[in-house]
């Protein structure tokens, strides 16, 4: 998929990407191999079925980092449960072993960043100007 910096929708237009960090159930080192590969391969198709994009990503044997960008209808929430989903019934199934290590692959929780182009002093400045220049 090619790199787009907005989305387009006939509501508006967006630009949001997410920093995303899980880790197995226990923090078991699974995530190594052709498992990592696997779970690339997963987000992938996860993502297209979405609409989203995969900018960047790594498996580590202990936690995952996806950078992905959504849309502005998606919630992190729910982008971090469709590919904790998606991967643990495909990777349990082709896996076996990986049933045997705790009845859920992945841990509840996550770790969710929003990314942007511009730092937030520059945000912070632009809106500092533009009140400025309002006020006077």
């Amino acid at each position: 998929m090619s790199q787009r910096r907005f989305c387009r929708t006939p509501g508006g237009v967006s630009s949001l990407r997410s920093h995303l960090v899980w880790c197995p159930k226990c923090r078991h080192r699974i995530l190594g191999g052709r498992v990592a590969a696997r779970s690339g391969e997963l987000w992938e198709q996860i993502a297209d079925e979405h609409g989203w994009q995969v900018v960047a990503k790594e498996a580590m044997p202990d936690h995952v980092h996806p950078l992905v960008r959504v849309g502005s209808s998606a919630a992190p929430a729910v982008v971090v449960c469709a590919f904790k989903g998606g991967t643990s019934r495909v990777l349990r199934q082709e896996f076996p072993y990986l049933r045997a290590r705790a009845k859920a692959l992945w841990s509840p929780s996550y770790v969710a960043a929003s990314v942007g182009y511009v730092s937030g002093s520059t945000v912070r400045r632009y809106i500092e100007r533009q009140w400025d220049a309002v006020a006077s």
